[in-house]
């Protein structure tokens, strides 16, 4: 059993019926759930379960959802580096569905490393709408932003602001917003031990009291009407139920509503609330309250875009010429260079000046002395039909490991330049055809050991 600090314990047996804290305690006995989510943009619910190799059981309330088996080890499958799904705890996929956002959304998720609430949110917008993905420390948005390339999601901003900055810039701009806060992450004490090291009384007050001020800020950003859900991985009543109490009584605007697939939790102390239990289902704890913010959206004033310089007649000449090589099409809509790096603006996006930026929409690739090299984003973006060249391996073949781990290899074919690499159809990134040889554009940071 997971050695559970002793005043955690005491607080759980004085909040629970004995019976029900005998059954809680016991399931730390019991193994953690492993999860994964496909990814809408680029197989179907049918093709998912018919292709995977793996041992899969859906999860009840998230379609998308899939338990697998320890052993199956997806994060260790090509399939993973393409994109096709994103693993994820169980439990966290229930937050998402209590959100539902619908393609032409503005959707905020406002603490949003890794990025599993973020693909979750784009797998449901496609390519409408607009995704803003801000995640407050640095070294935690560069694999935020990772995880959304190889999603293969093009309607995004990341930033790297504070919660006040954002909303400083965003005021009643959001259709939906997600707070999946920071907490003391009492629910995630079986999947990750170390928590337990962590934890402390006064962690979950300093939570608490940070949590407050965040939500503060997302109340600003959302639109009248729109619709906000704040979670936690966490037990602590004063994390979740009168953490919302408290944001209730402080904005009178907002109210509770029922959390879609809330027939497979436990309603929290507070109406419309709900609590995911280890015990109780297959998941770790979480906690899930869906908020609706009162008046009328249509009554706001549109949002002032962010302004960009046409792009030179050279740099849209070597982009042109590249779509020309190795694309059926040449990307519609605003693109801006930041530097050397190409972008294609998501509809919609505000001013970006003074924030801490580290995504921007599509990122293209690199405008150089007379070329373009296209990036790893592009490649796992594309649609089947999109390209003109590609290069297939099939998941279990020699080759398609050799590519991940950068190596050149030998290809008897004809053409040249640049192609698309795919296992079984699914883009895996860049290579380049030279005289029978297909050089190896897969990025030095992410290949395979």
């Amino acid at each position: 059993m997971t050695a559970l600090p002793e005043r955690f314990v005491e607080r759980m047996k004085r909040t629970m019926e004995e019976e029900e804290a005998a059954s809680f305690f016991a399931s730390y006995d019991e193994n953690a759930a492993h999860g994964l989510r496909l990814n809408p943009g680029k197989i179907s619910r049918d093709g998912f379960t018919d292709r995977m190799p793996f041992s899969l059981t859906p999860v009840p309330w998230c379609p998308p959802g899939f338990y697998y088996n320890e052993e199956d080890r997806p994060g260790k499958h090509p399939y993973h580096a393409a994109g096709v799904y994103y693993i994820q705890e169980p439990s966290a996929m229930a937050v998402i569905e209590g959100l539902k956002p619908v393609p032409g959304d503005r959707v905020l998720d406002l603490c949003a490393a890794p990025g599993g609430k973020s693909t979750h949110i784009a797998g449901y917008l496609g390519d409408r709408g607009l995704l803003v993905a801000n995640e407050i420390h640095p070294t935690r948005v560069k694999a935020l932003s990772e995880n959304l390339e190889r999603w293969g999601a093009r309607n995004i901003l990341v930033t790297n602001e504070t919660p006040d900055r954002m909303a400083e810039r965003f005021p009643a701009f959001f259709d939906k917003i997600v707070v999946d806060a920071p907490c003391s992450g009492e629910g995630m004490f079986r999947k990750l031990p170390e928590a337990c090291e962590d934890w402390s009384e006064e962690k979950v007050a300093h939570c608490a009291s940070m949590q407050t001020d965040i939500l503060a800020d997302a109340a600003k950003m959302l639109k009248p009407g729109g619709v906000m859900v704040y979670s936690t991985c966490t037990f602590a009543e004063d994390e979740n139920e009168r953490q919302i109490e408290r944001f209730l009584a402080a904005h009178p605007e907002f109210s509770l509503e029922p959390v879609a697939q809330q027939e497979y939790f436990t309603p929290g102390k507070l109406e419309h609330t709900v609590r995911l239990w280890p015990h109780k289902l297959r998941g770790e704890g979480h906690f899930l309250a869906r908020l609706r913010k009162s008046g009328d959206t249509e009554a706001l004033e549109t949002v002032q875009e962010e302004k960009v310089k046409p792009l030179s007649a050279d740099v849209r000449r070597v982009f042109e010429a590249f779509c020309r090589e190795a694309l059926t099409f040449t990307p519609e809509g605003r693109y801006a260079l930041f530097g050397d790096q190409l972008y294609l603006l998501a509809d919609g996006l505000p001013r970006l000046n003074r924030l801490k930026i580290s995504r921007a929409g599509w990122h293209l690739g690199t405008v150089k002395k007379g070329r373009f090299e296209p990036s790893h984003a592009m490649a796992l973006a594309l649609k089947p039909g999109e390209w003109k060249s590609g290069v297939d391996f099939s998941a279990d073949s020699e080759e398609v490991l050799r590519y991940l781990r950068g190596e050149t290899l030998f290809w008897d074919a004809a053409g040249k330049g640049w192609t698309i690499v795919t296992v079984d159809g699914f883009p895996l990134g860049w290579g380049k055809l030279v005289q029978g040889q297909l050089k190896n554009h897969y990025p030095k940071g992410l290949r395979w050991v």
